[in-house]
C-alpha cells in the first residue's frame, strides 16, 4: 500500500509539473502563434493560454514597433562620390501567422533587405540630392522595403538616413564651393545697393538742377557739417553763381532810384 501511494504521489507531482508548463501567459502586447501537430492552429490572443506538451507548440510574437540600425554601407553616387551612410528603420509585425510560417528570421531578413535597398537607393542618387532631398529618398526607402517586407506580415512605419559620411577632400571641395557663393552673394547685394544709391543720387539731382536756391541751401549746409566736425580754418572756393541772385536784387535796387529821378 505504501509503494501505491509513493507511486500516485509522483504522478500527482507529475501532472502538476505538466500543467504548470502548459500555462502561457500573453501580454497586451503580444500574440501566441499556435502549432499543434507541426500545422497552424491558431493566433492566441492577450491572456492565460492552455500549450498541451508534445502536441503543441507556440511561438509568442511581439507587435511593437522595432528600432534597429542599418548596418553603414561604402558605395558611390552617380555623380561618382564615394560616401558611407547607416540609416535606422522602424518596422512591426501586423501578421503573426506570416512572420513565423512564411519567414525563418524575420528581423534578419528585414535587416538584409533594408541594407540591399539603401545601396540601390543611394547608388541611383546624386550626392546633392542624397545632401538636400533626404526626406524624398526616406519614404523612397521606406517604400521598396515595404513592398518586399509586406509577404512577410511586416510593416515599415519609416526609414531615415541617419548619416553621410564623405572624404575629406570633399568636405574641402564643399567648403570652397559655399565660400565663393558667399562671395557671390555679397557681391551682388554690394552691387545692388550702390545701384540704388545710384537712383536716389541721381533723383537728388534733378530735384536740384531744376531748383537752384536748394543748391546753395545744400552748399551752405555742408559747409556748416564741415565747420562742427572740424576745429581747425578751413577755406572753401565760393562759386560766383551762389551771389548771382543777390547782385541782380542789388542792381534792381539801384536802377529804381534813377528811374524815379528821370521822371
Amino acid at each position: 500500500m505504501q509503494g501505491i501511494g509513493v507511486f500516485i504521489g509522483v504522478l500527482a507531482l507529475v501532472f502538476i509539473m505538466v500543467v504548470l508548463n502548459s500555462i502561457r501567459i500573453i501580454r497586451e502586447w503580444e500574440r501566441g502563434v499556435l502549432l499543434r501537430l507541426g500545422r497552424f492552429h491558431s493566433v492566441k490572443t492577450p491572456g492565460i493560454r492552455v500549450v498541451w506538451p508534445i502536441i503543441d507548440k507556440m511561438q509568442i510574437m511581439d507587435l511593437r514597433i522595432i528600432t534597429m540600425d542599418v548596418t553603414k554601407q561604402e558605395m558611390m553616387t552617380t555623380d561618382n562620390v564615394p560616401v558611407t551612410v547607416d540609416a535606422v528603420i522602424y518596422f512591426q509585425v501586423v501578421n503573426a501567422e506570416n512572420a513565423i510560417i512564411k519567414v525563418e528570421n524575420y528581423i534578419k531578413a528585414t535587416s538584409l533587405i533594408a541594407q540591399t535597398t539603401l545601396r540601390s537607393v543611394v547608388g541611383q542618387s546624386e550626392l546633392d540630392e542624397l545632401l538636400a532631398q533626404r526626406d524624398r529618398l526616406n519614404q523612397r526607402l521606406q517604400t521598396i522595403i515595404d513592398e518586399q517586407t509586406e509577404p512577410w506580415g511586416i510593416k515599415v512605419t519609416a526609414v531615415e538616413i541617419r548619416d553621410v559620411i564623405l572624404p575629406d577632400s570633399m568636405k574641402r571641395a564643399m567648403a570652397r564651393q559655399a565660400e565663393v557663393e558667399r562671395e557671390r552673394r555679397a557681391k551682388i547685394i554690394n552691387a545692388e545697393g550702390e545701384f540704388q544709391a545710384a537712383q536716389k543720387l541721381r533723383d537728388a539731382a534733378e530735384i536740384i538742377s531744376g531748383n537752384p536756391q536748394a543748391l546753395q541751401l545744400r552748399y551752405l549746409q555742408t559747409l556748416t557739417e564741415v565747420a562742427a566736425e572740424h576745429n581747425s580754418t578751413t577755406l572753401f572756393p565760393i562759386p560766383l553763381d551762389l551771389f548771382t541772385p543777390f547782385i541782380k536784387q542789388a542792381l534792381s535796387a539801384a536802377k529804381e532810384p534813377e528811374g524815379r529821378q528821370n521822371g
